[in-house]
């Protein structure tokens, strides 16, 4: 009787655990969404320390730190997220992300291809890499994630514009011209820069 006593307590204790886990993690996805990041960061870190083996807590935790341009811990929590699962693709690429607003567009670029190798047809991660090796002026390299991205998704804007840089870098500014009125008509905010490319052709 004292050991089934025993069992019970446990099974309850560990049940009342993880739904407090589950509470602090639901109210930090409702902060987040109404701007409150330092308030996320707050309910979040309380549900890494009831259930410090959810991957998803580190990886929203993360998110959040982006948004509050803390970076590194972003970066931190990220690495933790895929320490626990190594499948984590939007952990790579949002990692990828972090790195690059810091400058190591090298070790973007290394989770941009974790990311794109889980999630081939992710488009996100092909526009992003495309920008990153344009900054390493890897531009052919550059043009072809953007050719990527724009087969994956039609109407997107950024990598039309992305490609446009790359190609007015390459100096074929007749094609630079049409993807940044492209990039243009879809709403990306490129006018300007549309327009400086475009005289250099006419």
């Amino acid at each position: 009787m004292k050991k089934l006593l025993i069992v019970l307590i446990l099974f309850f204790s560990y049940d009342g655990y993880s739904q407090t886990a589950k509470d602090y993690f639901d109210r930090s996805y409702d902060k987040a969404e109404n701007g409150d990041y330092y308030g996320a960061i707050s309910d979040l870190t309380k549900a890494i320390e009831l259930n410090p083996d959810d991957a998803g807590a580190y990886y929203n935790r993360g998110l959040a730190k982006n948004n509050i341009e803390d970076y590194y811990g972003a970066i931190s929590d990220y690495t933790k997220a895929i320490e626990l699962n190594p499948d984590y693709a939007s952990a790579y690429l949002n990692r990828g992300v972090s790195k690059r607003i810091l400058k190591d567009d090298y070790g973007a670029i290394s989770d941009y291809n974790k990311a794109i190798e889980l999630a081939p047809n992710n488009s996100i991660a092909y526009n992003n890499r495309g920008f990153a090796k344009g900054t390493l002026e890897d531009h052919y390299g550059a043009i072809s994630d953007f050719n990527k991205a724009i087969e994956l998704n039609p109407d997107y804007g950024e990598a039309y514009f992305g490609r446009a840089l790359s190609k007015a870098l390459l100096e074929n500014y007749s094609e630079a011209c049409q993807d940044a009125r492209k990039a243009k008509e879809l709403g990306h905010e490129t006018s300007e820069v549309a327009d400086v490319i475009c005289d250099l052709i006419e």
